[in-house]
């Protein structure tokens, strides 16, 4: 029984082969073939079979020889003078500020303005009460009057004691020359020299009189002055045009010297102001061409009108000025924003940002093909971003970059190179 069983499972295994793996066969055979007939086209089958193995080895071969030179895509990049900026970070600054204050004393009679109000220069902000001040200038302007009277009287004076000074010189002559001949005695000589001393004294004192009447004139116009100038402190006035940052002085309200009456800033043009490294300061110069973007994207032009020549103690910077137009006023005092100053262009590539790679040593650069098209790498320095690439210098003015396989290549690899044109 158990032989039985054994030779049924070796014929069900053989059938099944032959229905499974040799089922061609087995139709040619049901089909009325011969067995010599069938067992002739197996071989011719494998005989195929070995050559086709054989080819299959050899285009592999072939591929194998083919496939060590890796493809790449190479740009042809020439240099370009590129336009090179220092980027600041900065803020807006009001061209001017003022805190205008009173330089007297008095009560507040005027209607405050409020603040954000447009003032043009000269306009009034605050009026005071003239108290006594209108009185003290008509006493002032008395006083005046009065020392201005006086002139005739000390100029008559004056040229009366010139003429005594005269008559004592003609007789002190006349005198002495008689004396000389014997007809006058010496008494008279004296008499006519104190006489002639007597007038120069008059003259001297006249002389001080007219001075001193010119003198009270002079005080007088100081006072008629002071008096003027008092009452005009009385009107406080904007000293340029501008935008008020703070209401002015409430009516009844007391200002005394120094007292705040009103703040005005000044928007149109506006500054922008940031602070330069000492290792930029040899690349801005006055003059220099600036492009600026607030917070809120607004882009604006100017050129740098300050640059100090005294460096910050504390951060050792040094503050660049920018004055740039605002007549909208939407520019705010107090704004950030960052300040690009242009300075002298440099060589440099415009490459697409896929092209930097880095090397074993973790350096920056990019992969290029010599005239063998072989495979270097050279470290870049980035200059600057823009939409269109990145601008990297430190190359030869024309090189061959890959652009497209650069990461599955190694230094002094051969590549087959194809060229294509970027549109950066």
């Amino acid at each position: 029984m158990r032989i039985i069983s054994i030779i049924t499972a070796v014929v069900v295994i053989f059938a099944l082969y032959v229905l499974v793996f040799e089922r061609d066969s087995f139709d040619k055979l049901a089909s009325g073939n011969s067995i010599k007939s069938v067992v002739e086209a197996r071989l011719e089958e494998q005989n195929t079979s070995a050559e086709t193995e054989i080819s299959d080895q050899e285009v592999t071969q072939q591929i194998d020889n083919v496939s060590e030179l890796v493809s790449v895509v190479v740009y042809a990049s020439s240099s370009q003078t590129l336009g090179s900026y220092v980027v600041l970070r900065g803020e807006t600054e009001a061209a001017r500020f003022v805190e205008v204050r009173s330089e007297t004393f008095g009560q507040v009679v005027s209607e405050p303005l409020r603040k954000g109000s447009f003032v043009k220069k000269n306009d009034i902000l605050c009026r005071l009460d003239e108290g006594t001040r209108k009185t003290a200038l008509a006493d002032a302007a008395a006083k005046l009057e009065e020392a201005k009277a006086l002139i005739p009287q000390t100029e008559a004076k004056l040229d009366e004691a010139n003429s005594r000074l005269e008559e004592a010189k003609i007789n002190f002559n006349a005198a002495t020359k008689l004396s000389q001949g014997g007809y006058a005695s010496e008494t008279r000589v004296a008499s006519a020299e104190a006489a002639m001393r007597s007038a120069e004294a008059g003259v001297a004192t006249a002389t001080a009189g007219f001075e001193s009447t010119r003198a009270r004139i002079q005080s007088a116009e100081a006072g008629v002055a002071a008096a003027e100038k008092e009452i005009e402190r009385l009107i406080i006035k904007a000293p340029f045009g501008g935008t008020l940052e703070s209401d002015t002085a409430e009516i009844g309200s007391l200002l005394q010297p120094g007292a705040l009456c009103g703040t005005i800033i000044q928007l149109n043009p506006i500054k922008l102001v940031g602070f330069l490294p000492e290792t930029e300061l040899s690349r801005v110069r006055l003059g220099a061409p600036v492009k600026a973007k607030l917070t809120s994207g607004h882009e604006i032009d100017g050129n740098v009108t300050f640059l100090s020549r005294s460096a910050d103690t504390t951060t050792r910077t040094f503050r660049v000025e920018v004055n740039v137009p605002n007549d909208q006023l939407e520019i705010r005092d107090g704004q950030t924003v960052e300040i690009a100053i242009g300075s002298d262009g440099k060589k440099a590539h415009l490459l697409p940002q896929s092209a930097l790679t880095l090397n074993d040593d973790g350096i920056l650069g990019i992969r290029f093909i010599d005239e063998q098209n072989t495979t270097r790498f050279a470290a870049v320095n980035l200059e600057q971003d823009s939409k269109e690439g990145v601008w990297v210098s430190g190359l030869d003015d024309n090189v061959d970059v890959i652009v497209i396989g650069q990461e599955f290549v190694r230094e002094g690899v051969k590549v087959s190179a194809t060229y294509k044109d970027i549109s950066l």
